[in-house]
């Protein structure tokens, strides 16, 4: 007994040693970037935009290339945490590339693209998308870069580096990333770092188009920091417009975009951390978000993924979407259907032109 006694301590001493370390090391291994830093673009268009022409732009959370319809993913209470395979992320980044250029959008806006993380099997999915759109300047800007998560013990999330992507069919003079606030203690571990970045493109009258590609926080219940979120965006563009620019919002708000969703998309009324309705109570004078068309067509920019995909039974809503300032015309506003091919969000596009 005194053997087993002493063979129990000695184990759970070392238990104890191993989890303190981890948690020292999560912890100190955990940074944020500074405020207001400035972005290098990638400047391969000489071009300026220009009033009274008709554009296209399309945003795109791309799930790091890791979720085909057959994926369900821990934090949403489904099974796994990390991509199928080295082939199943090559499979996936290839037909968002093919949506891509099939769309060849003037603007294009990336979410969730990893330049190196176990759950995306090391892939640089930023260089192997850039490398098949040549023709763009492109933005990259980090979002966040999570150390080793050991969780779930079965298979660890393990470590992420991942961004925001911008592709534009024209000149780009500069460019800055912005962070967001976030959730304090040890609840930042799991919702991450968040920014967004913000670019100036030129039009030739003069003025600028500021575009802003933006992923805001998913799994954090405490609505303080949504709404701080959303008021750090809402300053920003306030002082852009204010400037005489012209001002776009792209990305994912984590909150829904639609009233009545649950309606819309007959999924009944699921009340996920994702899933608060967008304060458009909250918009700056002078923005408004174009929504013209998408009730009616009632396609789904996010699965839920709790389970693998199944066209008539999986939670789907609509998070992703434009802000713009009335100096922009919306023209039309559509969701791509992929059926969630190889991602768990649809691509958004936006045709519009700058007043």
């Amino acid at each position: 007994m005194k053997r087993l006694f002493k063979w129990l301590i000695g184990f759970l001493g070392i238990a104890i040693f191993i989890i303190g370390s981890y948690a020292i090391y999560v912890f100190a291994a955990y940074y944020r970037l500074p405020d207001h830093i400035t972005l290098n673009p990638n400047n391969n268009q000489p071009v300026k935009l220009r009033p009274h022409r008709q554009y296209t732009a399309m945003t795109y959370n791309i799930g790091y290339g890791a979720y085909p319809p057959k994926y369900s993913f821990f934090m949403d209470g489904g099974k796994y945490s990390l991509a199928f395979s080295h082939h199943a992320v090559e499979k996936n980044m290839a037909g968002i590339i093919k949506t891509t250029n099939h769309v060849a959008p003037d603007l294009a806006f990336f979410q969730e693209i990893d330049v190196n993380g176990d759950r995306s099997r090391h892939i640089n999915e930023v260089r192997q998308l850039t490398k098949q759109t040549s023709e763009y300047s492109s933005l990259y800007g980090q979002n966040y870069d999570s150390p080793y998560l050991f969780y779930p013990i079965t298979e660890p999330i393990g470590r992420a580096k991942s961004g925001l992507l911008t592709l534009v069919k024209a000149h780009i003079n500069t460019a800055t990333r912005y962070p967001l606030p976030i959730d304090k203690g040890i609840s930042k571990l799991t919702d991450l770092d968040r920014a967004f970045t913000a670019a100036q493109v030129p039009v030739n009258n003069g003025k600028a188009l500021t575009i802003i590609n933006i992923h805001m926080s998913a799994y954090t219940k405490n609505k303080a920091t949504q709404r701080a979120q959303f008021q750090k965006l809402f300053n920003y563009l306030e002082q852009k417009y204010r400037q005489g620019n012209y001002v776009m919002v792209a990305g994912d708000y984590n909150h829904t975009i639609l009233k009545n969703s649950n309606r819309i998309f007959k999924d009944g009324n699921q009340k996920l951390t994702w899933t608060h309705p967008f304060p458009d109570q909250q918009l700056p004078k002078g923005f408004y978000r174009p929504t013209q068309g998408l009730k009616q067509a009632a396609v789904p920019s996010v699965r839920n993924l709790n389970t693998a995909y199944h066209p008539h039974h999986s939670f789907v809503t609509m998070i992703d979407g434009y802000i713009l300032s009335k100096n922009i015309k919306a023209i039309k506003i559509k969701v791509v259907n992929t059926h969630f091919k190889d991602s768990d969000h649809n691509p958004v596009l936006l045709r519009f032109s700058l007043k």
